[in-house]
């Protein structure tokens, strides 16, 4: 009996592992622990600009001084060059009758060499850049009308370079005038009008680029807004990182 008991003591136990009783998961095999399911992240794409679009009727949301100045706004690139319809109204009386009503805006416009510019000036740095006073319906409109009247620096320089007295050559530049002074007309007409309406007119050429200088300056002015608020924010912030190395302080 004790010969029995010393062999069961003196055997070594066999590994449980091996027997199967109890399996040890290798490293590689281990299975993730179940947690919360990570939503995949999205590239987030920059948001376009916005886009003032013809077929919005905006005549409930604008205001009437909005309006009228958005609408007064096309008169500038208007005056400035009505000078190229000159055969036109030579030729057809019945364009001086109609537009007859403009002719003390014109006077006024024309009494000195330095108001257009002055004009220039103001629909720009007063209108166009004045985010706090006017409304994005009416800097949009004003942007129209001086990038509508930049254009005008290419017939004039033509006019000027380009003036032939008779012939063929004469024929052609007096087409390109009238087309010139055609072109302004529509564009006040409708810019104007939409604008009276409460509508956001989109005039060929000059639409994209005035909706892309307000967006920019849009962001420009979001960037000194924040900009400010970072300024305000290291003062206190600051402070508050030296509170707890104070209050230790003290406790020395």
């Amino acid at each position: 009996m004790a010969s029995a008991v010393s062999l069961l003591l003196l055997s070594s136990p066999r590994p449980l592992h091996r027997t199967g009783l109890l399996r040890v998961p290798r490293r590689g095999g281990l299975l993730p622990l179940p947690g919360p399911a990570q939503a995949p992240r999205r590239l987030l794409a920059a948001a376009p600009p916005p886009r003032a679009s013809n077929n919005n009727d905006n005549s409930g949301a604008v205001g009437a001084p909005d309006r009228l100045v958005a609408a007064v706004a096309y008169l500038y690139p208007f005056l400035d060059g009505a000078h190229h319809g000159r055969f036109l109204l030579a030729q057809f009386p019945f364009f001086s009758a109609l537009l007859r009503p403009l002719a003390p805006a014109a006077r006024l416009f024309h009494s000195s060499p330095l108001t257009p510019f002055l004009l220039f000036l103001t629909l720009y740095f007063a209108v166009v850049r004045n985010q706090q006073a006017f409304s994005r319906f009416v800097r949009f409109n004003a942007m129209q009308a001086v990038a509508l009247d930049v254009l005008l620096i290419f017939p004039d320089l033509l006019a000027q370079s380009f003036a032939p007295s008779g012939g063929v050559g004469f024929e052609i530049f007096q087409s390109m005038e009238s087309t010139v002074f055609l072109f302004l007309l529509v564009c006040f007409v409708y810019g104007g009008g939409a604008c009276l309406l409460g509508k956001t007119p989109r005039l060929p050429i000059v639409a994209d680029a005035a909706e892309r200088q307000c967006f920019r300056l849009q962001l420009v002015k979001s960037d000194q807004v924040m900009e400010k608020v970072k300024q305000a924010t290291y003062l206190p912030s600051f402070v508050a990182c030296l509170l707890p190395f104070g209050r230790k302080s003290r406790l020395y």
